[in-house]
């Protein structure tokens, strides 16, 4: 059985510390750092499976952290902060953060998000092999890689990033609303789920369109969500 590995980043030694009790108890193997320097390094260092990083710490933030483990792979990121006001919550989610916690939290509630996050990203379901591969247009969707590409080039997206991808990939001229793609994605029941999704679909269309303006697949259906163009 594999062990996961979570890196913990967080410059309050008492909340790393008992962030680190909890997951050990749930049997993950734990890296720790104070500062994104720091969790950056360790990355660069060991196979890390999840990260859960503070937003305020020396050295580096989390949000600068973030972005640059962005440039280099997908690794789920949950993301902490005493703050709780929406913007920071959006601003988190923007640069590639997977989930996002507020200080103070009950520790079950941040085990339970890791696990989610784990079995999304991880523990992936078993796929026929000759269904695995989906074409529109330029995109294509490898589910057994579990990749994406756009004329050929992989593209590189969060874990939600792809799952909300492949939701419309696999269902292709079909509507969804926003409380469906939360509630399918994210694997819990949309509260206030609008800017949440609105910020991953333009981000993935950052990505997949030449102009994010004038989507040519993921289109908007006045009043009722988005849908794949066929």
């Amino acid at each position: 059985m594999t062990t996961f590995t979570i890196l913990v980043a967080d410059d309050d030694q008492d909340i790393a510390d008992g962030i680190e009790i909890y997951l050990k108890n749930e049997g993950y193997h734990v890296l720790k750092a104070s500062n994104g320097l720091e969790a950056i390094e360790l990355l660069d260092q060991h196979e890390v499976h999840l990260m859960v990083l503070d937003i305020m710490m020396p050295k580096m933030d989390g949000i600068t952290a973030t972005f640059k483990i962005r440039s280099k792979g997908n690794v789920p990121i949950i993301m902490l902060s005493a703050k709780g006001e929406e913007s920071d919550k959006i601003h988190g989610l923007s640069v590639g953060a997977d989930d996002y916690v507020t200080k103070p939290f009950h520790p079950m509630e941040l085990m339970a998000r890791v696990k989610s996050q784990l079995r999304r990203y991880i523990q992936l379901g078993t796929y026929n092999e000759h269904e695995q591969e989906i074409r529109i247009d330029g995109l294509t969707l490898n589910q057994l890689a579990k990749e994406i590409a756009l004329d050929g080039i992989s593209i590189r997206f969060t874990p939600i990033e792809y799952k909300i991808t492949e939701l419309f990939m696999l269902n292709p001229g079909r509507v969804f609303s926003i409380d469906e793609i939360y509630e399918r994605v994210w694997k819990e029941q949309a509260y206030n789920a609008d800017n949440i999704v609105a910020v991953h679909i333009r981000k993935i269309r950052e990505k997949i369109e030449v102009d994010p303006k004038k989507p040519r697949y993921i289109k908007v259906v006045w009043g009722i969500g988005y849908k794949m163009e066929k």
